[in-house]
């Protein structure tokens, strides 16, 4: 057998956590077409072809326009709740145990979807999935920074009778003049009504995002991250706190972070001691769900069986569940290490 198929053996075997996955961005084509069917909506798309033809993007704005526009066809409660089912039901034959789901309700009440809608419909997926998958979860609002900060405001108030369903509030969207520092009051409150706080930078945004990030909005995590490399006292900080990275490399390929998976900076974030996980982003436009991703890193990067262990050991020491849950997965990780060595692959 060889290392890249041993790698990839052990890449299945692991159980995983999902700590950065947009539910709007697991909209596949085939779906898209049938809520729009449901809902009585037109598309300008012609079939499912023509969708996955318009997946050729150049930066994450022109992402952000198609994956805006798909999400139109998201009307009702059972819309959002087949949407998730559609999610878990992929995920749950890559050993994913665990999931922590942004959703972006500005998204949906610019369009006259009530919060309550949207909530409902995941809630209710994510339970079943529970139930009947054994996949557990945590449920995580995001603020789109491209809008105000009094939008935000605005949609937290939204959010409120609900937030009993939520681990934290997010922030994404367009990085690019957008800095975290534009929504610290914001996040001020969040933190004031005992949520965790989590945002996207160092994607596009440069290494000073991340630094705001910290510093201003007090982040648990950190989402995407990978440009913190750039900066040596901003790693040795992320290093020094065990600050969570949640890493996306197809959608850091797609979105030409990085020209190509061989070329991302994973391996080096690792090597540098820091906690960073993997993750698909937004997986029906990126071309991978978490399996596709986790398998790309054992082809195309210059990881060792040690190396995917701690991975899958930090997707779980990343995550919003309690020290007990934690235990329990990471224990799981470290079975099934041993049993695949004992086993020789």
């Amino acid at each position: 057998m060889s290392t890249v198929d041993r790698l990839q053996q052990l890449a299945a075997a692991l159980p995983k956590a999902e700590l950065h996955l947009h539910i709007e961005g697991s909209l596949e084509p085939e779906l898209m077409f049938a809520l729009a069917r449901r809902n009585k909506l037109s598309l300008r798309f012609k079939d499912v072809e023509a969708v996955r033809a318009a997946y050729a993007f150049t930066d994450l704005q022109s992402f952000l326009d198609i994956y805006y526009e798909g999400a139109a066809v998201l009307v009702q409660e059972q819309d959002f709740h087949d949407l998730a089912w559609a999610y878990l039901t992929r995920v749950a034959g890559d050993n994913v145990r665990h999931v922590e789901i942004f959703f972006d309700p500005q998204s949906h009440t610019a369009r006259g979807i009530a919060v309550e809608t949207v909530v409902a419909g995941l809630v209710a997926a994510l339970q079943k999935g529970e139930r009947e998958l054994g996949i557990t979860w945590r449920l995580i609002p995001c603020f789109l920074r491209h809008l105000s900060e009094d939008e935000a405001f605005a949609t937290l108030a939204d959010l409120a009778p609900f937030v009993h369903h939520f681990a934290a509030i997010g922030l994404d969207s367009s990085e690019r003049g957008h800095p975290p520092s534009k929504f610290a009051l914001v996040f001020a409150r969040v933190r004031e009504m005992g949520l965790k706080v989590v945002a996207h930078a160092g994607e596009e945004g440069p290494p000073a995002y991340v630094t705001e990030a910290l510093d201003l909005l007090r982040v648990s995590r950190v989402d995407h991250g990978v440009r913190s490399l750039e900066d040596a006292a901003l790693t040795e900080r992320l290093r020094r706190e065990a600050m969570p990275l949640t890493v996306c490399p197809l959608s850091n390929v797609k979105l030409r972070v990085f020209d190509r998976i061989e070329d991302h900076n994973l391996k080096r974030l690792l090597d540098a001691g820091l906690l960073a996980t993997i993750n698909s982003d937004d997986p029906a436009y990126f071309g991978g769900y978490l399996g596709d991703n986790w398998r790309a890193v054992a082809t195309a990067l210059p990881v060792t069986e040690a190396d995917l262990v701690r991975l899958a050991g930090n997707s779980f020491a990343a995550s919003f569940l309690g020290p007990d849950d934690k235990a329990r997965h990471l224990a799981a990780v470290d079975d099934v290490a041993a049993r695949f060595r004992q086993a020789g692959g």
